[in-house]
């Protein structure tokens, strides 16, 4: 007779210090330390609950799972000067992170901005990591490669993000919740979004300080000259094993941006998925859980997620 699963444990909300802030962190773990850690980055507009298909799905697997919210958003410290979210600045709350939890090794999984710091995190090699896990936001140097006229007219919310206070004036003037709505709406499945999600977002969308937090991420990559300060130092070759879940249906984002990855990863695994929007982890969770759970256990991944054999438990 095999044994039953052990039951999974609590979903918790903890605070924690690391980098000379506090960072609201949902944790699902049996241990405090030691341990895999699953270290989950969300990302614009979001908060930590984006991850909340994912979160029991990876403590099944045995992993201790902590979501935070980043600086900025949701129960996180918010500071407000753009230099304040600096990339260099954002990596080092990724390491204060990995410290806090005393983990002995560490998967690092991130969507959007969450993403961009990983894909960082991981060239710059500031912790070891076991495995990256990326979603829809390509990796720098095969962005920069790649970008086309597209892309650029894709991009203009990020151009208009740089001017000071008019974003968050128009934004307030749409009204937080109808702001959130939208982010829901653009997925194929907003079915998959619950209300409680929403309300978090247009929560943080909805506080002053929050909104100019989140878009100072914007701020500091261009007019703070974030990117040109990575494109100086260059794209250092990933060496963490790196599995790319990319939703097709993106609209900020071409598939082409993602062509050149290989050359800037020398362990990639590359998906696609058709069915999902830039929201892959909340719009496909099914199939993204599946992708992610073999990818993990060291199994082959399907090119079209027909993994078999893998439970997918349900959302926190």
């Amino acid at each position: 007779m095999s044994e039953s699963p052990l039951p999974l444990p609590p979903t918790a909300r903890r605070f924690v210090e690391a980098n000379g802030l506090r960072f609201g962190v949902t944790t699902c773990e049996r241990e405090e330390r030691g341990g895999q850690l699953a270290l989950l980055l969300h990302g614009f507009p979001e908060c930590w609950r984006s991850w909340s298909h994912q979160i029991p799905v990876l403590a099944e697997l045995g992993y201790r799972v902590w979501a935070p919210d980043l600086r900025g958003y949701g129960e996180s410290d918010c500071p407000q000067q753009v230099a304040d979210y600096a990339m260099e600045t954002l990596v080092e709350d990724v390491a204060g992170l990995i410290d806090a939890s005393g983990a002995d090794s560490v998967t690092l999984i991130g969507h959007d901005w969450g993403a961009i710091i990983a894909w960082t995190f991981a060239m710059q090699k500031f912790r070891p990591l076991e495995r990256l896990v990326i979603m829809n936001v390509p990796h720098p140097g095969a962005a920069t490669e790649k970008f086309s006229w597209r892309q650029l007219l894709r991009s203009w919310y990020m151009i208009f993000f740089q001017l000071p206070r008019l974003p968050e004036a128009l934004i307030r003037a749409r009204g937080a919740r109808a702001f959130a709505e939208g982010m829901r709406n653009g997925m194929r499945n907003p079915g998959n979004v619950d209300a409680e999600t929403v309300e978090l977002v247009a929560a943080n969308v909805g506080n002053p300080e929050r909104l100019t937090g989140m878009l100072h991420y914007y701020r500091a990559l261009i007019r703070g000259g974030g990117a040109r300060r990575q494109s100086r130092r260059g794209y250092p070759q990933i060496e963490t094993p790196t599995l790319m879940l990319w939703g097709v249906n993106d609209l900020a984002l071409t598939v082409e941006t993602t062509f050149a990855t290989h050359r800037y990863v020398r362990d990639l695994t590359l998906r696609y998925l058709p069915e999902a929007s830039h929201f892959v982890q909340q719009d496909a969770p099914v199939l993204v859980n599946r992708l992610l759970c073999a990818y993990l256990r060291g199994e082959p991944v399907p090119e079209k997620g027909a993994a078999e054999g893998v439970r997918v438990a349900t959302r926190v």
